[in-house]
């Protein structure tokens, strides 16, 4: 028989080396493959047990293999996979609702990461100001050290070069200003500005919260210029900062705001929300998604929201947020010539190191690796936390004495 077609063939070993061997060469990753995991917990091929701090970059919200999204997901697999964008789906239709009806939105555009999403809300802030005011409003304004995704529009669009290296020529009249610098935003937001981009929490760029005064200047701004306010909250959002949203925490509403990673736990998934006025830009045939809005996402997506959008679940998230952040202050007092603050917001924060330390924040990622807890990067100089926001306050414990043991391990060995 065709081993091929045989469901009973032996399952080919592969290990780290082989991600060398075969993959193109974007990502570096971690020496331990992961096989499983449940809620926090994850293991490696060897069986090695780790605390999972990570959530996929903020993805895996509510844990890993969580019972009710796999019910669900389970449930819809048996029923509908897929349909072409000819047609709609019941879970799509359902997920629309929720989302309409828990935010400022009107309207929901669905596709399958954040930078589709980004790329969407780009292109109908382009062409909302070329219907409406000409081809002369084009311009769109963002941060320093943003992050909207990869493709070549929005790569572009973050501020971040060394991500735009060597795909010259890139997309034009796009500019960036400082985060959190309201002076910059009133001298670069102008007539010609079709769209102001910003995250409400900058997450690749060292977990840094934007205030409220820049947020209501640039709602401000926008409102004078005829300029569309998109908030990016594709890693702050779904609960991390203890808000659905985190727009709801600032009360600055945006024009267009933009979802993706938490929305489906692991399923992909992103979200264009905005109003009816703009959305009706995107006429019949103006753009689309194969894969967007499938009944399989679809479904999982109004979970997690069922799951996170309650007053409970989002006060806990706060909660939890005091804890980790005690911790963490806890260990800038004992590690002072290690680390220096804390900052971010809600499950998003972001450990600084300090100036003795500088660049050396993938050094303790990967001595709380070697102890069996898993963190991110934000930069050479910050630990990023984004825990799966159902962390309990044992395993915000657990993961203080983790990371305590890799300090002290740093520290004896500088």
């Amino acid at each position: 028989m065709n081993a091929k077609l045989d469901s009973t063939a032996t399952v080919r070993s592969v290990t780290r080396q082989t991600f060398d061997q075969v993959l193109v060469p974007t990502y570096a990753p971690a020496a331990m493959v992961p096989v499983r995991a449940q809620g926090l917990d994850l293991w490696d091929q060897q069986g090695k047990q780790y605390l999972d701090f990570t959530a996929g970059i903020a993805v895996t919200s509510l844990g890993h293999a969580h019972p009710v999204l796999v019910e669900a997901l389970t449930r819809q697999i048996n029923l509908l996979w897929h349909l072409g964008n000819g047609y709609t789906n019941e879970p799509v239709l359902r997920l629309a609702l929720a989302l309409t009806e828990a935010t400022f939105a009107e309207r929901a555009f669905f596709c399958n990461s954040g930078a589709e999403a980004n790329e969407a809300a780009f292109k109908l802030a382009r062409k909302y100001a070329h219907t409406k005011f000409g081809p002369a409003k084009s311009r769109i304004i963002s941060c320093v050290n943003s992050f909207h995704g990869r493709t070549l529009f929005t790569v572009t669009v973050g501020g971040q070069p060394k991500y735009t290296e060597g795909f010259e020529p890139l997309p034009q009249q796009i500019d960036h200003i400082p985060f959190n610098d309201i002076a910059a935003a009133r001298a670069a937001i102008k007539d010609d500005v079709c769209a102001v981009v910003v995250e409400p929490v900058q997450g690749e760029g060292g977990v840094v919260p934007a205030s409220l005064e820049y947020l209501k200047e640039l709602r401000a701004l926008c409102d004078q210029t005829g300029a569309l306010l998109i908030f990016d909250e594709v890693q702050c959002g779904m609960g991390r900062t203890g808000k659905l949203f985190a727009y709801m925490g600032y009360g600055v509403t945006p024009d267009i705001l933009t979802s993706a990673k938490a929305l489906g736990n692991g399923y992909p998934i992103g979200a264009m929300l905005t109003t009816d006025a703009l959305a009706a830009t995107l006429s019949v045939g103006t753009h689309g998604t194969t894969y967007g809005g499938n009944p399989l996402a679809a479904t999982v997506a109004l979970n997690v929201l069922e799951i996170i959008n309650t007053p409970a679940f989002l006060e806990r998230v706060q909660q939890a947020s005091a804890q980790l952040t005690a911790m963490l202050q806890g260990l800038i007092a004992d590690y002072p010539q290690m680390l220096s603050l804390v900052r971010g917001s809600g499950l998003l924060l972001g450990l600084v190191v300090a100036q003795p330390f500088l660049g050396r924040a993938k050094d303790i990622q990967k001595a709380a690796e070697a102890e069996g807890l898993m963190l991110l990067i934000a930069g050479a100089d910050v630990v990023r936390f984004a825990p799966a926001l159902i962390v309990s306050d044992a395993q915000i414990a657990a993961a203080g004495v983790m990371l305590r043991r890799a300090l002290s391990g740093l520290s004896s060995a500088a």
